[in-house]
């Protein structure tokens, strides 16, 4: 793996790929698969395929669209996000074409599954997705299926601390659509574990890119409207 990556970033709602601001405006792009050719042939180091509405509606990963992407025959590597609830969805992601996969709600409602679902495909192929943000309480973490924010807590913290998963995108879902608008100290306040860090949310301009590499945890930035 790269030492330090850029990361394009995807984003798909009612199967169309879409413009997010905060995930809660959204303007259509048109096909996800476009996107994804395109962003393979401008040379990304990895691409996210973020099926934002799949967990809130018990849907499933989108493995119609997974495969219709690994027919386009990419040489770069693809991370799948949306719908996974089980190993079982997780393994059909993969068989359907995702490299990696990235797990949200699972975090949510099962952590002993993420162990599981490791143990299965290897710790590498599998990546948490934390939606954070910093308050006047510390940092909380976003279900996005409730919208309702919680204490980054013990059983979380012990799952990524139990080497179940290879990496942590963490989303500043704030700021997200928002230029320059990231915010930094999110990757600090995050408790000191030994994972590199992907940041993403509101990532645009080249300083603050470099700023944002330079930070010995983070891995990777994110890019996704910009």
């Amino acid at each position: 793996m790269l030492k330090k990556r850029l990361v394009g970033v995807v984003t798909v709602k009612d199967g169309g790929a879409v413009q997010s601001f905060g995930y809660e405006r959204y303007l259509p792009l048109g096909r996800p698969e476009v996107l994804i050719e395109n962003l393979d042939r401008w040379g990304a180091d990895e691409i996210v395929l973020q099926c934002i509405d799949r967990s809130a509606r018990e849907a499933g990963p989108d493995l119609v669209l997974l495969e219709r992407v690994g027919r386009k025959g990419l040489s770069t590597p693809l991370i799948y996000a949306g719908g996974i609830r089980s190993t079982e969805h997780a393994v059909a992601a993969v068989k359907a074409g995702a490299d990696r996969v990235c797990v949200d709600a699972l975090l949510h409602d099962a952590p002993v599954a993420v162990q599981e679902l490791s143990a299965q495909l290897g710790a590498q192929a599998v990546i948490a997705s934390l939606p954070l943000a910093r308050g006047p309480d510390g940092l909380t973490w976003l279900d996005h299926r409730s919208h309702r924010q919680h204490p980054v807590g013990r059983a979380l913290l012990d799952v990524l601390g139990s080497g179940a998963v290879s990496e942590i995108l963490v989303v500043d879902w704030r700021h997200e659509g928002l230029p320059g608008q990231f915010d930094v100290g999110l990757l600090t306040a995050l408790p000191p574990l030994s994972l590199p860090l992907i940041a993403f949310g509101g990532l645009s301009d080249p300083a603050q890119l470099r700023e944002v590499l330079q930070i010995e945890r983070v891995s990777a930035v994110a890019i996704g409207n910009f």
